[in-house]
């Protein structure tokens, strides 16, 4: 099944796949009609979690045709967003919440080729990203604190998409409105009500008996939702 061109989209997170048998999981959700992958790194001081870097990246480049969206959960990404972007990123989202600055690395970002995203905490009010809405690509609503993947989803965060959804529409803004966290095929239909585009899912897809059904489970709610 060919990946869908239109909204909503369904984004497979790495995070939960088996990656001792990392190619075989990319190629089931592929296979089952998956728009990109989502692509977690974290550095142990943003989070308390280590997951991986460009190496493992460039490898899952070379594995997959779908495009790669790398979420940057780091203190300072300044220093590797060109590494990410050669490694075979198409997107880079980084945090509003960062140490260094946040409109420099959305301009690094654009100006290597890369789609250049944001993302904001659940606990981050969505004024903080407001300024920065005129200079992205996408938005990434979290609803769950990031570091470790496999927790619940956190509700509060929709009208975090509800007003991305708003302020995309009056001020005709091109961002899509990616939402990431505890998204199964419950939480997906009031994500997708409250603005959200995209659905990025790990556990709910990795750990089902079949990853690429699962993807297109998601995608008939979600499309159900937008239907509603």
């Amino acid at each position: 099944m060919a990946a869908s061109e239109s909204l909503p989209r369904i984004a497979p997170s790495i995070l939960a796949a088996d990656f001792s048998r990392l190619a075989e999981e990319i190629q089931r959700v592929e296979n089952g009609g998956a728009d990109l992958l989502h692509l977690d790194v974290m550095d142990g001081h943003f989070v308390p979690n280590l997951t991986f870097g460009p190496m493992l990246v460039q490898a899952m480049d070379r594995i997959t045709k779908l495009p790669l969206s790398t979420h940057l959960m780091m203190s300072d990404p300044a220093p590797f967003l060109k590494e990410f972007v050669a490694a075979g990123s198409d997107s880079v989202i980084v945090h509003v919440e960062i140490d260094s600055d946040v409109r420099s690395a959305l301009k690094e970002i654009r100006d290597l080729g890369a789609g250049a995203g944001i993302t904001l905490n659940p606990g981050t009010p969505f004024q903080a990203v407001e300024p920065f809405l005129e200079e992205i690509d996408l938005l990434l609503v979290m609803s769950v604190h990031p570091g470790f993947g496999g927790q619940g989803f956190i509700p509060e965060v929709l009208p975090k998409a509800a007003r991305a959804a708003e302020l995309k529409k009056e001020r005709g803004l091109k961002y899509e409105i990616h939402i990431d966290g505890g998204i199964d095929t419950t939480t997906a239909l009031p994500a997708i009500r409250a603005g959200a585009e995209v659905l990025i899912a790990g556990s709910a897809v990795f750990k089902a008996p079949d990853p690429g059904a699962m993807v297109g489970e998601l995608r008939r709610v979600a499309e159900k939702a937008l239907a509603s």
